[in-house]
């Protein structure tokens, strides 16, 4: 059965649209069987013009740890991730665990891309043509705190909490001109 029939056969009978019962809504959105129980969103994947520039900013500045480098003959996979494990893990056991745990992302380096005068960079999936993937996005205890800190270590923005209606969030820009939403860990 192809994935498509497959998805639809699922939500056979259900509608999403915006007076669909909070009831209705959770049973969809916690569809898990015995055949799904084990999977986990691991990992997020984007591509990177200059692996120096995007480590030293997703290590230094955004504070993940570097949990794996693999090398191939024409790119190269860094695997990030925040250390929640208050120093309980080793490297090598965070580099076993990459594959069984959450939130990683993958940094993707196609070797030439740094230094081709050419190469314009990636899309970040926000404008068009195309618009697609919208932004990465991690949690804070303040978000305050974090767009200051942000601001002194020079991160462009893409939306201040004083821009637009939301007032609790805020918008990064990674190097590469991705999208990282800054977000509250209390918010509801």
């Amino acid at each position: 059965m192809s994935r498509l029939r497959l998805f639809g056969s699922l939500l056979r009978g259900y509608s999403l649209s915006s007076s669909t019962s909070p009831q209705l809504s959770r049973k969809i959105l916690n569809y898990r069987t015995m055949a799904t129980k084990s999977f986990r969103y691991n990992h997020t994947m984007i591509r990177v013009k200059d692996p120096k520039v995007s480590l030293k900013f997703y290590t230094e500045v955004v504070g993940m740890e570097l949990l794996k480098e693999e090398a191939f003959e024409s790119f190269t996979l860094y695997y990030l991730g925040f250390d929640h494990s208050d120093g309980a893990l080793t490297a090598e056991q965070k580099t076993a665990e990459r594959f069984k745990r959450e939130g990683v992302l993958e940094l993707t380096w196609n070797h030439g891309t740094e230094s081709d005068a050419s190469f314009k960079g990636y899309a970040s999936g926000n404008s068009e043509p195309g618009k697609g993937f919208g932004h990465l996005a991690i949690t804070c205890d303040s978000v305050e705190d974090a767009c200051a800190y942000f601001e002194k270590q020079g991160v462009p923005f893409k939306k201040r909490l004083s821009d637009g209606t939301m007032k609790d969030i805020a918008f990064i820009l990674d190097p590469d001109g991705y999208w990282i939403e800054v977000l509250s860990n209390t918010r509801k």
